[in-house]
């Protein structure tokens, strides 16, 4: 007799750091055990952020959520929820009791995982952005264009821009500067 697949959404802890690692490890063990069709996706959602190392703009992939994946998947199957539930690095489900074998966990709300698979989307069209926030008064060294290399302190801040007003000195007198978020780090 065959029943039916119910599939919904579910929150899987993991080690932060992890995830991935947990992922590819999941994906291959469902494969492997033949549980495939009860776990229709995983999902450790990231964005892309530009980070500037030692004067270059590198592109690395930042976790959304840390220590967190997302599953589309039918618990009431024994041996999925053992495998989900044990796999190296998994923390357990989101909602469960304190004894995992005892209590089933919950799912997550259709309006909760349509938000975060927007996000996720939303992260995928939206141009790369950098990671780091520039506060007043803080000093930061020029890294790009005719003042590079000139140390400087922070006088305006627009986020929504990605944009500073800076404060350098040039010649021995205080000369205000527009630099892009890009064009600037932290001073150390």
């Amino acid at each position: 007799m065959a029943t039916e697949i119910e599939i919904k959404w579910y929150v899987l802890r993991a080690i932060s750091g992890q995830e991935k690692k947990v992922k590819a490890y999941l994906e291959s063990e469902l494969t492997r055990q033949n549980l495939s069709q009860f776990v229709q996706e995983i999902l450790v959602p990231s964005e892309k952020v530009y980070e500037l190392r030692n004067g270059k703009k590198v592109v690395r992939e930042k976790i959304s959520f840390p220590g967190y994946m997302y599953l589309s998947a039918d618990l009431n199957n024994g041996e999925t929820l053992h495998l989900l539930n044990n796999a190296p690095g998994s923390l357990g489900f989101l909602g469960e009791g304190k004894t995992k074998a005892l209590k089933k966990p919950e799912p997550i709300k259709e309006s909760e995982i349509n938000r975060i698979l927007g996000r996720i989307e939303e992260g995928n069209l939206a141009q790369v952005k950098p990671e780091s926030r520039y506060l007043i008064g803080e000093s930061i060294k020029v890294m790009d264009g005719p003042f590079s290399g000139f140390i400087g302190t922070v006088e305006e801040v627009y986020d929504d821009k990605k944009k500073l007003n800076v404060m350098v000195k040039i010649f021995g007198r205080n000369t205000p500067l527009e630099l892009s978020y890009m064009q600037v780090e932290k001073a150390s």
